[in-house]
């Protein structure tokens, strides 16, 4: 429920405002949005991402999660008059069904994929999870919008060329397949206006070797019969992933060498030529994944538009990950009394000035700085481990629990040594 703006303006900026409807409301959108705007208009002054979880409305107080202001921490570094903004407003609620399976034989085990409905409760915040550096998340929220509104404003793909196909490659633990998902969420989001609700479908490359050798390129064939059944509903925006998907391409190149079955280029040949079918519907997007880059063949990296590459994350990244992972422990009571932690760019602001009250933000810049080099994975690890190997004791002080951090850090890097040197 897209594009409700309180004010327009070419040279405005845009803010995008997610609203999180109750599942047991019954209230009509119309309603909810006439009080968020209202709410917005008692809190027009803000400082970034801002979210409310708690209104001084009785409606919203019934019907209304949360209503979140997301997506400008990269664009403001000031406080916001959502009065001289363009404001985008966005009512959703979240299903609360976990995945199905697409089976493809009905007197068979055979699972084809996951798939859930969007926006799914299982997939709620995820994005805000995911820390990078570079503008990565908006970036990819930006190609797929614009897929769609060329597809919607029916520009002929023959003279400006898209293929509707991301590929986000990197090393393991860099969190792909969680951004492929948060990606669809929040898109499933940001379009409800264009589309009723969005569809997810995981494949694993793996499972179409293991599982569907001997009849491969038939099943493949099937699988994506029921995707486009998903597809054939054109209120749905469908979302394709593809994770490792240079389990298959490599398996293309081993069979070409004689080194593979030759059942094993039927299966990748099926799988490309179903994708080159499906890509050509307006609603749906395909996403994919790669651990190991250089073993992708060029027939299907020409296929994607968008190759982005995601590493570990920075000293920065790393330290709001960190930030993120305290605040969390600090509301569930398990790290008190609540102390303050200041952003990465307060200190920067401050310029990293020792002060009594800079000294845990400073000491958990330190251990980000020593904890370069693990993955997102493993650091978001860290306060777990951190907990359950040195603090012990259910309730713990902000300064001792940074202790165990350090402590916990310093294990995982000794770990990761050790597996390198064959330990």
């Amino acid at each position: 429920m897209d594009g409700d703006r309180m004010e327009s303006g070419h040279q405005k900026l845009n803010i995008h405002v997610e609203v999180h409807v109750k599942s047991h409301s019954t209230a009509k959108l119309s309603e909810v949005r006439i009080h968020v705007l209202g709410l917005l208009n008692r809190h027009s002054m803000v400082f970034g991402n801002y979210r409310w979880a708690e209104f001084d409305d009785d409606f919203l107080q019934k019907h209304v999660q949360t209503v979140s202001i997301v997506d400008v921490e990269d664009l403001v570094t000031r406080p916001l008059d959502l009065n001289s903004c363009s404001v985008s407003v966005h009512i959703f609620s979240l299903n609360e069904d976990g995945p199905s399976t697409l089976s493809l034989e009905e007197d068979e085990e055979l699972s084809a994929a996951n798939h859930w409905m969007l926006p799914a409760a299982e997939f709620d915040g995820i994005w805000d999870s995911l820390v990078y550096d570079s503008g990565v998340k908006q970036q990819l929220l930006d190609y797929i919008t614009t897929t769609i509104y060329f597809s919607d404003k029916m520009v002929d793909s023959n003279l400006i060329s898209w293929n509707r196909v991301v590929l986000l490659h990197g090393p393991p633990g860099t969190g792909k397949t969680s951004l492929c998902k948060a990606l669809s969420q929040k898109l499933s989001i940001r379009l409800s206006s264009r589309y009723s609700y969005g569809q997810f479908v995981e494949i694993n490359s793996h499972s179409l070797f293991s599982k569907w050798f001997s009849e491969s390129g038939k099943l493949v064939t099937k699988m994506f019969q029921k995707i486009q059944q998903l597809i054939d509903d054109k209120d749905a925006l469908v979302f394709v992933l593809i994770d490792e998907v240079e389990s298959l391409t490599a398996a293309r190149s081993a069979s070409q060498a004689g080194t593979e079955p030759s059942d094993a280029i039927r299966v990748v040949n099926a799988v490309l030529t179903q994708l080159d079918q499906i890509k050509r519907h307006s609603n749906v997007v395909i996403l994919t994944t790669s651990n190991v880059t250089e073993k992708i063949d060029l027939a299907f990296v020409d296929r994607a538009d968008i190759k982005q590459y995601i590493g570990p994350p920075s000293e920065k990244g790393i330290y709001n990950i960190y930030l993120s992972c305290l605040e969390e422990l600090m509301k569930c009571q398990i790290i008190c009394p609540r102390q303050q932690l200041f952003s990465m760019c307060e200190l920067e602001t401050m310029g990293f000035a020792k002060s009594e009250v800079s000294k845990h933000s400073l000491h958990l810049g330190n251990i980000a700085a020593k904890s370069k080099g693990l993955s997102g994975r493993a650091i978001r690890k860290i306060p777990f481990l951190a907990h359950a190997l040195f603090v012990k004791t259910p309730t713990v002080s902000l300064e001792r629990f940074l202790e165990a951090m350090d402590q916990a850090v310093a294990k995982q890097m000794e770990e990761k040594a050790d597996l390198v040197n064959g330990v």
